[in-house]
């Protein structure tokens, strides 16, 4: 009987402490996955999985971001989009796997399974997989008001739980006709382009209120941006929440 009321008395806390942002929106429905591809413009592989992204970005139960690499430049086409930071994110996550060596294009579904990123059989698994959908367990929400970004977090399902929060603001479509290299003469569309990586603050597993100014966005050609909530042991873990900007 305890567990049952204790059970009712945390599913109506955790709206309760979410409802400050008042009414949901679409954006802020839950969802039940974060894809993070790391790509390549020199990579005459990707493509294929650029295109896979592009559509899971219409599913709103879905966050697919792009993370250009910088490691095929050498190729003979510097990537225009691409970061030091994101090549450092992916060789961290194989850090934290026991791997040793990156590849493109590759997908981390919420900073927990990898798969081979054009692989659509795999990659929806992942997705659907109950295991993979559990590391999404701490409602976010988020509210981009006229000169910051509010961000509510709420309560953890476990004790001790603790994780990072972060901005990431993106840029919803970028087309790049790319003139040399393996990909010569191609135009790729990129949704969803990561930007850059703002750190908001640390969660200790309770809820908890953030405010970041509008100009954390102010980063290339930015025009929305992710909320994620990560785990982090020496490196990128698993993500236990996030949530949409406007327009994605």
């Amino acid at each position: 009987m305890m567990r049952v009321l204790l059970h009712r008395l945390l599913a109506g806390l955790i709206p309760a402490c979410l409802g400050l942002l008042g009414p949901a929106r679409a954006e802020d429905a839950a969802p039940r996955a974060v894809v993070e591809l790391f790509t390549s413009q020199g990579c005459s592989a990707c493509p294929p999985a650029d295109r896979l992204v592009n559509e899971l970005a219409r599913d709103p139960g879905v966050i697919a971001l792009t993370l250009p690499v910088t490691y095929w430049d050498y190729l003979g086409w510097k990537d225009t989009l691409a970061s030091t930071s994101f090549t450092a994110r992916q060789r961290a996550y194989a850090g934290m796997r026991g791997d040793r060596q990156v590849f493109t294009p590759q997908a981390v579904v919420n900073g927990a399974a990898t798969v081979v990123g054009s692989d659509r059989a795999a990659l929806e698994r992942s997705i659907r997989d109950p295991g993979t959908a559990a590391s999404l367990p701490v409602p976010v929400r988020s509210e981009a008001a006229p000169d910051r970004i509010v961000i509510e977090v709420g309560p953890a399902r476990e004790p001790g739980r603790s994780a990072e929060v972060w901005l990431l603001p993106v840029a919803r479509a970028r087309e790049v006709a790319i003139g040399r290299g393996e990909n010569r003469g191609r135009t790729v569309t990129y949704r969803n382009v990561v930007r850059g990586m703002h750190h908001v603050g640390s969660w200790r597993g309770t809820p908890a209120h953030y405010e970041v100014p509008r100009t954390a966005l102010a980063v290339a050609d930015a025009d929305s941006y992710v909320v994620v909530l990560q785990a982090e042991n020496n490196g990128p873990g698993r993500i236990l929440g996030a949530a949409k900007g406007p327009g994605l």
